[in-house]
């Protein structure tokens, strides 16, 4: 995404954070309260740059440390298979959709709809599909979402489709049996691929903030969650909130929801996040 694309999209949070601008360091407290810093990391961010005679640029320096994680390992062997997870109404199966465009730039892109609960699901992702130009593997409400990822890498793995996204139904972390039916998952892919999924993916409404992070905690302790996708970034001014849930999970942000559009997700780069960030207090 391009850099100016990115700072528009930063909308409020980056306008928040313009307020520094030839601000005092007690200036910058209250905008990363504001933001969704939250009290311990904003006091850990004031600690070190009150330090520092020139603070502008320690406090970019500070954040880009405190979100600066590296990509996970990947298997180098294909298919690589992204199982994707999370809470319903985190933007789930369009974020899928997204990464089925960006993916199939790479090559090919097969989507495993194993969200078996809600009603037109896979109805929903095969309009998705259609529109990425990539294969779907379709599922019925109440077919076992396992036997529906099952088959999708068998597919993959006979017609040498380079990519699988296994997109999941939504759920709450209290909903232990729906979080078993992800186990299970994952333990099925494993056998094809006994890596198992390369990258599971937890989507996190950032509009909720910190609110977000017990839910994120749970997903990351059961299903061994590897990488974040937080949605719904543009128009809310809580994204500081990527800072502790980054630090808490100790996982990367691995792309950003930036609109609604199918090219609206936006790889996560943090220091060029923090420079559109910061774009305005120059």
């Amino acid at each position: 995404m391009p850099f100016g694309r990115l700072k528009q999209a930063l909308g409020k949070l980056s306008h928040l954070f313009a307020q520094v601008r030839q601000a005092p360091v007690e200036a910058y407290e209250e905008v990363l309260l504001q933001a969704d810093v939250g009290v311990k990391y904003t006091a850990l961010i004031l600690e070190k740059v009150r330090r520092q005679a020139d603070p502008l640029p320690a406090l970019k320096r500070e954040i880009f440390d405190l979100i600066n994680r590296p990509f996970p390992k990947i298997e180098t062997s294909s298919p690589l298979i992204v199982m994707v997870c999370g809470v319903n109404g985190t933007g789930k199966t369009t974020t899928v959709a997204k990464l089925a465009h960006i993916y199939n730039r790479q090559g090919g892109v097969l989507l495993a709809s194993c969200d078996t609960y809600r009603d037109a699901a896979s109805e929903q992702l095969a309009i998705w599909a259609k529109r990425a130009g990539v294969e779907i593997v379709i599922s019925q409400k109440g077919q076992d979402a396992a036997a529906v990822a099952f088959d999708a890498v068998s597919k993959a793995l006979t017609k040498k489709i380079p990519t699988v996204l296994v997109d999941t139904a939504g759920r709450l972390h209290t909903r232990t049996d729906l979080m078993e039916e992800l186990k299970k998952i994952r333990r099925v892919i494993s056998k094809l691929k006994p890596s198992g999924p390369d990258l599971v993916l937890l989507t996190i409404d950032s509009t909720l903030g910190q609110n977000s992070l017990q839910q994120a905690l749970s997903f990351t302790r059961e299903i061994g969650v590897n990488g974040l996708i937080l949605t719904k970034f543009d128009g809310t001014a809580k994204g500081g909130c990527i800072i502790p849930i980054i630090q808490e999970l100790g996982l990367p942000v691995l792309y950003l929801g930036l609109g609604e559009g199918i090219e609206d997700l936006a790889a996560f780069d943090p220091r060029e996040f923090v420079e559109a960030l910061f774009e305005g207090s120059k």
